[in-house]
């Protein structure tokens, strides 16, 4: 249902965390090609827009939709609340309630495929937050809840007042930055059967050209020796080593260029060895596995 990745399958979300209210033209084309390519999963998010522009990006895919409604058929649509300008977060049940309404009224949407809390707000209890996320599907307003940049405590804590299942976690996670892989979280949720999505999984861009720090700098010389002996661009690979971990993780991509879009669908035919993989973590944190 949540068109993410599970065992035995290698999937692609596609984000529109660059897109601003103007860009309906783009976003339409980028759509079309993500669902001919098989991408049925979008990500957005009520602060995406731009300063100044919180709500463009939900009020852009509200337009798109009404105009080409069939690029949304069969696919799901996941969006995150919980950022307050100024504040900087806020969970209290009165401002997600009134984030979500916000939300479905500017998608043009009756229900929300996938909600997610975009970052945990330390002011609210779990269980303020449990009760408020398990009204909003109860009400019919959202089909099923997730968390976003949580720490394994945070997880554990909101899942214990939960009647809803946390459905998904998004995170960051790349070839260059690798510490979700120690820190718990995609143990956890291997452990819950929560679906993993991969923000930022060519590291800002880096992974593939501009200026890089020494880390980044070693995982670009391993993915390209990898890329080269597949035959296939350096992202796709870096995008193949977030599909290498069994959890199993769907990279989200964020691009709003045809050609490295194209470059990224070819992540599938990449396969890294066991070697491979290890080659790259052992790139981005600078020693060797014990």
């Amino acid at each position: 249902m949540l068109a993410l990745s599970v065992p035995g399958e290698k999937r692609l979300a596609y984000g529109l965390w660059r897109y601003r209210e103007n860009e309906t033209d783009c976003a339409m084309e980028m759509l079309s090609l993500a669902r001919e390519a098989g991408i049925d999963h979008f990500d957005t998010a009520d602060v995406y827009g731009g300063p100044g522009e919180f709500g463009g990006c939900e009020q852009m895919l509200g337009s798109v939709r009404q105009c080409a409604p069939e690029l949304f058929k069969g696919a799901v649509l996941a969006t995150k609340i919980g950022i307050e300008p100024g504040s900087p977060y806020n969970s209290s049940p009165e401002y997600l309630t009134t984030a979500c309404e916000a939300s479905l009224a500017r998608l043009k949407v009756e229900c929300i495929d996938l909600l997610y809390i975009h970052r945990p707000d330390l002011l609210t209890h779990p269980g303020d937050l449990a009760r408020t996320l398990d009204g909003l599907v109860a009400s019919g307003k959202v089909a099923a809840v997730g968390v976003s940049n949580f720490t394994t405590a945070e997880f554990d804590a909101l899942s214990r007042f939960m009647r809803t299942p946390i459905s998904a976690h998004q995170l960051e996670f790349s070839a260059g930055h690798v510490e979700p892989l120690f820190d718990g979280t995609l143990d956890q949720a291997m452990e819950y059967g929560a679906a993993l999505a991969a923000w930022s999984p060519l590291a800002g861009g880096r992974l593939s050209g501009g200026e890089a720090t020494p880390a980044i700098a070693r995982v670009r010389d391993v993915l390209h020796r990898i890329a080269e002996r597949a035959a296939v661009p350096a992202v796709a690979a870096a995008l193949a080593f977030v599909h290498s971990h069994p959890a199993p993780i769907t990279p989200i991509i964020g691009t709003k260029n045809p050609q490295r879009l194209r470059e990224c669908l070819k992540a599938n035919d990449c396969a890294l060895s066991r070697a491979d993989w290890y080659a790259v973590v052992e790139a981005c944190r600078g020693e060797r596995m014990p």
